[in-house]
């Protein structure tokens, strides 16, 4: 697979320029709800206990996809008061970062802890820029996730999850015309976002997918003029919900009886099936069931959570100390269950991983599966296409014109710098 980061652009300035302090670290995320947090908790202790006289200062702000954490983010790093590490998605989305010399490369962190022997390769080539490695892999996540309610399709004569876009639209329509539930749960504008790239993949195929982000590809084409075309009429059967839900309340519609369908990333998983307070204790096959996102079984849509050294961290040695905790077996096995993701180094603890985990498991690792980048969680796309791209589906969610979605889309292609 070819590395998101091996484009061309200016290097990054690699000085360090902080301190070896560990009185303390502060550890800039974007993980407050259900499962995340929990999952980061489970970390967080597990630091505590290896560092005692460390202070762990969580940083996280609120917001699925890390929307609101970025925008805060970016001003902290502009006005140099960087948090000591700062969690980002594995891939493009770091490229600003580093062309900015705001992260520091982490080579040396990967020989001295003997990392490159326990991640997989393709995943070491995706954080990988001219040469340097820039981030410390905590999770592997999927991105083309079907949930659904039994109970619903049972409802409305639908035999089983749908296998293609097309069958996805008779689903939606029988939904719709056969009972009071609503088709398909969408949440806060991302959630949208997220939903198009999977009818993107689902339409297009793992290879045509992959192909719209490399240079000069056509988002012109007819095949995409299809794809936009599916992604607006699936639109016809949501109902965008206010953004405080954010993707929580669009999957909860789901096992909560309220929703058929909801396309989301397998974090959902840690959310359905953990306990309370935070987690609902609902339990897979009687509350819910998944399936690949119609039309791209057989891909692993992924991303991945990462941590960052920042140039100029207050705390370095107390960073490094985090990034140590985050790189551990005993750290990815404490925090991806509850997350409802599976651990990026290749000598977890199987055992641990049930229900959807194991299976999610097997296909990652399954030599036949084949491997699409998450544009909108920062593997494909840089910042500013990404946010290209977010405002042509903001307008399309006002004027429902497929059409000018499409031309949006070619210009923040254009416009990418990649």
């Amino acid at each position: 697979m070819t590395g998101a980061l091996a484009l061309p652009a200016c290097g990054a300035n690699e000085d360090s320029g902080s301190g070896d302090d560990k009185s303390k670290v502060e550890v800039f995320s974007w993980w407050t709800g259900p499962g995340e947090a929990d999952g980061l908790a489970a970390m967080q202790a597990d630091f505590q206990k290896r560092n005692p006289g460390t202070k762990f200062v969580n940083a996280a702000i609120a917001g699925g996809s890390g929307t609101q954490a970025k925008a805060v983010l970016a001003s902290r790093l502009q006005n140099r008061k960087p948090p000591d590490s700062f969690q980002g998605h594995a891939g493009a989305e770091l490229l600003d970062y580093i062309k900015a010399g705001q992260i520091e490369p982490l080579d040396d962190f990967y020989q001295r802890n003997n990392l490159k022997s326990v991640y997989p390769q393709q995943l070491l080539d995706q954080i990988t820029y001219k040469g340097h490695l820039y981030s410390v892999p905590v999770n592997i996540h999927r991105s083309n996730v079907l949930w659904y309610n039994p109970g619903i399709l049972k409802e409305a004569g639908v035999s089983g999850a749908p296998k293609s876009v097309a069958e996805f639209v008779t689903a939606l329509k029988a939904v719709k015309d056969r009972t009071k539930k609503v088709p398909l749960s969408l949440g806060a504008q991302w959630t949208a976002d997220h939903l198009l790239e999977n009818v993107l993949l689902g339409d297009l195929g793992t290879d045509a997918y992959n192909a719209l982000w490399k240079p000069g590809a056509d988002w012109g084409a007819p095949a995409v003029t299809k794809a936009l075309g599916d992604f607006a009429e699936i639109m016809k059967y949501t109902t965008l919900e206010a953004a405080s839900t954010d993707w929580q309340g669009a999957a909860k519609a789901v096992v909560d009886g309220k929703a058929a369908f909801n396309i989301m990333g397998d974090w959902a998983y840690g959310y359905f099936t953990g306990s309370a307070p935070n987690g609902l204790g609902k339990k897979l096959d009687t509350d819910f069931k998944y399936a690949p996102a119609p039309g791209t079984d057989g891909t692993y849509l992924w991303l991945s959570d990462s941590f960052t050294l920042p140039k100029g961290a207050p705390h370095k040695a107390g960073a490094e100390a985090w990034l140590k905790e985050v790189s551990s077996k005993e750290g990815q096995d404490l925090f991806n269950p509850k997350k409802g993701s599976i651990p990026a180094r290749k000598d977890a603890d199987k055992s641990l991983y049930t229900g959807y985990l194991q299976y999610a498991f097997e296909q990652w690792n399954n030599p036949a599966t084949k491997l699409a980048g998450s544009f909108w969680h920062g593997v494909n796309a840089n910042n500013k296409w990404h946010t290209d791209i977010d405002t042509a589906v903001g307008l399309f969610l006002q004027d429902k014109d497929a059409g000018k979605l499409q031309q949006g889309l070619v210009s923040a292609a254009k416009n990418s710098g990649l």
